[in-house]
């Protein structure tokens, strides 16, 4: 079964049950499921659509290309009348013409990252790009330590969404956080160039975390190249709805981290369905004003419990959460 075949198949499934007010749809143009997932997180992340009210965009050249502004349209659109899908052909069209191509399934946590690093090229006022990228961003300091000569490498860097090796077994979120910044040898193959031995050298790589983002987004790497063939991990991966980091990474906080607050709430999940060569994105997500979860799959939205949304964990379910997106909580 094609790609398209099983988007039409999945949309159709949920078209039998009764569509609920709360969120807009978007119609499928284009094998558009993954964007479509996506609209639907960026929409409940009201962040991201409160500084792009606060873009002047009166002297922005009307283009095709111009990915922000037809992004705060589109946006705009989904927040008003919610009886018909709203209108995002023309935000497709951007993204096409920046490369992205329609008729293609493509990896939702990629076409994130795309469309958050053309927002800081496109956009005429730096400090509101800089401002959108920064809800997301992840501060880390990489220790490189040689193990022949002990001398120390440190170096800082950013991420905008944290990647997370899962196991082929059973998987909680926090024991998937705690391996990433766990520490590991290299040998081999593997090892890295030491400065002071001037040659490659066995090492202890490890990761401090120097700053945790207003929004947490994570993506479970459910897909693996395993001999040239990419196959989909189905195991399971629980996640809770209110994530506190505070004692998970306690151990990573580099000596500088200074928040106070490292409690999370989960407003959305990205999902995939099927296999790595022909699947659907759907999405879940928590209204930001009435709290309660909605489904959305294309065009077809509907309310539905914490519970629904747990049957994304994986384990005997080809419906599973490949990405999650956490809010920190105000402080107290």
């Amino acid at each position: 079964m094609s790609g398209g075949s099983i988007c039409r198949l999945l949309r159709f499934r949920c078209s039998l049950r009764d569509p609920c007010s709360g969120m807009r749809g978007l119609a499928n143009d284009h094998l558009s499921c993954c964007v479509n997932s996506l609209l639907q997180t960026l929409s409940a992340t009201t962040e991201i659509a409160d500084v792009l009210e606060r873009w002047e965009t009166s002297g922005v050249r009307v283009d095709n290309c111009n990915v922000p502004l037809h992004l705060k349209k589109v946006l705009a659109a989904m927040r008003q009348d919610q009886s018909q899908p709203a209108p995002h052909r023309d935000f497709l069209r951007c993204l096409d013409k920046n490369s992205f191509r329609l008729n293609t399934q493509h990896d939702a946590d990629e076409v994130f990252l795309f469309i958050l690093n053309v927002i800081q090229r496109q956009m005429d006022k730096k400090t509101l790009a800089t401002e959108i990228q920064n809800l997301y961003k992840i501060s880390l300091e990489t220790h490189l330590q040689c193990l022949e000569c002990s001398s120390l490498q440190t170096r800082s860097s950013y991420v905008l969404s944290l990647p997370l090796h899962i196991k082929e077994d059973h998987n909680s979120l926090e024991s998937c956080i705690a391996s990433f910044f766990e520490h590991q040898e290299l040998h081999g193959r593997n090892c890295c160039f030491c400065v002071e031995c001037g040659l490659k050298k066995p090492s202890k790589q490890g990761v401090k975390l120097l700053s945790l983002p207003h929004i947490l987004c994570i993506n479970l790497k459910r897909f693996r190249n395993i001999h040239g063939f990419t196959r989909k991990l189905e195991c399971m991966v629980t996640f809770p709805e209110i994530l506190d980091l505070s004692e998970t990474l306690r151990e990573a906080f580099s000596s500088d981290f200074a928040q106070n607050t490292c409690r999370y709430t989960l407003y959305a999940v990205v999902v995939h369905s099927g296999s790595s060569v022909c699947g659907h994105y759907t999405a879940y997500v928590r209204h930001s004003t009435n709290r309660l979860w909605y489904y959305a799959n294309d065009s077809h939205v509907q309310k539905v419990s914490w519970e629904d949304v747990q049957t994304t964990y994986g384990g005997g379910y080809r419906h599973t959460a490949y990405m999650l997106m956490y809010r920190r909580d105000s402080k107290e």
